[in-house]
């Protein structure tokens, strides 16, 4: 029962992860876009393409907190205690974020605009960085199980700084093959080389970045090193080929292809770093049984997630099917 919750929240963290990240990598792109005459169109398409989906993306956010919370309260209380800073500067971002997006739409002064539009582009950026320290402080072993570990050197440490950044760039590559396609379903050919240039870009760097993270967590995460070369080297290597893929893609097939190997690209890195953390939940030190509710609280839970998964997912699909298609497209 305790696996299949764990199993239940990470589906939660992957969905995020990919659906979330394209949307905090629009803002990255947002943010070097350039000044306000030369990013006008490119801000134009992520303002187009974020404005009806990018709302119901946290959706996924509140259901892995709520299922952290209520399946593993030990493991909960402890990541709470110790990685308070940077959860707190990400949920910072998150409204600072959706404000932004918000009301640079609707302000009518220009230094307004100017503001809020760096509050989102900015926030997008911290945000994930921020997630991603997170991640790299849990699966190096820096949150003690009984919680109160160091709040600084927690997220402040090779393995977190490198999670950080490239949670920051799978989600810039994530976007910039999204909006690739957009721009192609929409015939706009600038639009489309600007971005393929970018998405080529930030596969790059995201490829270079993780083969230097190899020397890092062989120094400073060796246990995590081991699983991600053993039990997720598989999803490594998909994960590359994937990302290949898609960049192959955006210029010789359809951009749901493109966006579909983009997904897969980011997806498998997230799970590959499951499977290597398989069976602790913290580290190598708080095994998933151990950090487990009773088991009538997580039969009442399975219940819970799965009524809301029932609810949620179809819906969501729906919006995704209607903007895909134009239906949602402002005239």
């Amino acid at each position: 029962m305790s696996t299949f919750a764990a199993v239940v929240l990470f589906a939660g963290v992957l969905t995020y992860a990919v659906l979330g990240g394209a949307d905090y990598g629009a803002g990255f792109w947002d943010l070097t876009a350039g000044g306000a005459r030369r990013g006008r169109r490119p801000r134009h398409l992520i303002d187009a393409v974020l404005a009806p989906v990018w709302e119901a993306n946290h959706v996924w956010l509140i259901f892995c907190l709520v299922m952290l919370w209520s399946a593993f309260p030990t493991a909960f209380a402890a990541i709470m205690t110790t990685l308070y800073i940077p959860l707190g500067v990400a949920g910072l971002g998150v409204v600072l974020r959706g404000s932004g997006f918000a009301f640079r739409k609707v302000l009518v002064v220009t230094d307004h605009q100017r503001a809020a539009g760096a509050a989102f582009a900015a926030s997008s950026v911290i945000t994930p960085f921020c997630f991603g320290t997170v991640a790299g402080g849990i699966a190096s072993g820096r949150v003690p199980a009984t919680g109160g570990g160091d709040p600084v050197g927690s997220w402040l440490n090779p393995t977190s700084v490198l999670g950080g950044v490239l949670a920051v760039l799978v989600c810039a590559f994530l976007a910039a093959v999204f909006l690739t396609a957009e721009a192609r379903r929409r015939h706009d050919e600038r639009l489309r080389i600007w971005y393929a240039r970018r998405s080529r870009l930030a596969a790059l760097v995201t490829g270079a970045v993780a083969l230097a993270g190899i020397a890092v967590l062989h120094v400073d995460a060796p246990r995590l090193l081991h699983g991600l070369l053993t039990r997720g080297l598989p999803f490594m290597i998909v994960s590359a080929l994937c990302g290949l893929g898609s960049l192959t893609l955006l210029r010789h097939a359809s951009p749901r292809a493109a966006q579909a190997a983009a997904v897969g690209a980011a997806g498998t890195v997230v799970a590959g770093w499951g499977v290597a953390q398989y069976p602790y939940l913290l580290g190598d030190h708080l095994r998933i049984a151990e950090a487990a509710a009773p088991t009538p609280t997580l039969a009442a839970l399975t219940v819970v997630a799965a009524a809301a998964v029932l609810l949620v997912v179809p819906s969501i699909a729906l919006l995704f099917v209607l903007h895909q298609s134009g239906r949602l497209d402002s005239h």
